[in-house]
């Protein structure tokens, strides 16, 4: 498995490989999926933590039946921009997957992603106890959506200045 940047990745990917947006909580995974243009984030249905190993086999069994060919995992930056003890976790989990997969992994600052879900689902006049069951999986749709906007302009800068590279 590798750590790529959101660049790295827009030049790694072929036409129609989706890729999943991913929440990572201490109870519950958040995830999302991309349409196969990579253009829309869709939340997909939370993963229940238990353990490492069982949360990794759900997680790939998941990727392998949607064909997955990139996970954009949101990095609880401080607001200062400081790494706090969610970023460490973050990145262990990353680590961990690593022996797993070959699957690349993208960082991607998920500060406020939560508080625009939480937005979100109380416009749609979600109740109180149906957010909680859709927060983390609107957050990862979020993050995965930052992500998509970001290679849709990397591709539409790569088509005007084409000799950039």
């Amino acid at each position: 498995m590798t750590t790529l940047t959101i660049e790295d990745l827009a030049v790694m990917l072929l036409p129609g490989q989706p890729i999943a947006g991913l929440d990572l909580g201490t109870k519950t995974i958040g995830l999302a999926m991309s349409d196969l243009g990579r253009r829309f984030a869709t939340p997909r249905p939370v993963i229940k933590r238990v353990k490492f190993t069982q949360d990794a086999e759900t997680l790939l069994a998941f990727a392998e039946k949607e064909k997955v060919a990139a996970f954009v995992i949101g990095l609880p930056m401080n607001m200062d921009g400081s790494a706090g003890l969610r970023v460490q976790a973050t990145r262990a989990f990353v680590r961990s997957m690593s022996e797993k997969t070959a699957l690349p992994f993208v960082f991607w600052d998920e500060r406020l992603s939560t508080v625009a879900a939480e937005r979100a689902l109380l416009e749609m006049d979600v109740s109180r106890a149906k957010r909680a069951e859709r927060i983390d999986s609107a957050a990862a749709s979020f993050i995965l959506q930052g992500a998509l906007d970001r290679l849709s302009a990397l591709g539409r800068a790569a088509l005007l200045n084409p000799d950039a590279s």
